[in-house]
């Protein structure tokens, strides 16, 4: 059986690792351009400046390997979290990453004193949106847009957060 472990996206090579990881895999899989690797790229960067106290990423190892991430940011809006790019590695799918990724993001953003979280993905990441339904997430809107090479339809999602 292999060893799972989450662990905080804090050290070197974590941050490159998502934007390499999720560039080569959504351009070998999906046929996505380049922009998407560069919009996480983005996302990334701004971990730089995470306030501690409200915002955290995190890593999934399998067997000490990294296999999965996910990041949690202030939305700017009062009293509303952003999870950010949800990611766990083909070789790695199957073993529950996912949910605990988001997960120990539902966790955090509850001690951090959240109201909220959203999220935006696009309808094809089927397995992503079965595990926010899971956890409670509601569709909000849904719009189409060309973007990554490709028509697709983004999708806004939201969770009210009972207090704990």
């Amino acid at each position: 059986m292999a060893h799972t472990e989450l662990r905080p996206a804090d050290r070197p090579g974590d941050l490159g690792w998502i934007v390499k990881s999720q560039g080569e895999h959504y351009a070998e899989a999906l046929g996505w351009s380049n922009g998407y690797e560069a919009m996480v790229a983005k996302i990334v960067a701004g971990f730089a400046d995470l306030d501690p106290d409200r915002e955290a990423a995190w890593i999934a190892e399998v067997d000490g390997e990294r296999a999965g991430s996910v990041a949690l940011v202030d939305d700017g809006a009062p009293g509303t979290a952003r999870l950010r790019i949800l990611y766990v590695d083909p070789s790695a799918r199957g073993l529950g990453l996912g949910a605990r990724l988001v997960g120990e993001c539902l966790d955090f953003a509850r001690g951090a004193g959240y109201e909220r979280v959203v999220l935006w993905t696009v309808d094809v990441l089927a397995s992503a949106r079965r595990i926010y339904q899971a956890q409670g997430f509601t569709l909000d809107k849904e719009e189409p847009f060309h973007r990554f090479g490709h028509d697709l339809t983004g999708q806004d999602w939201v969770l009210e957060l009972k207090p704990q």
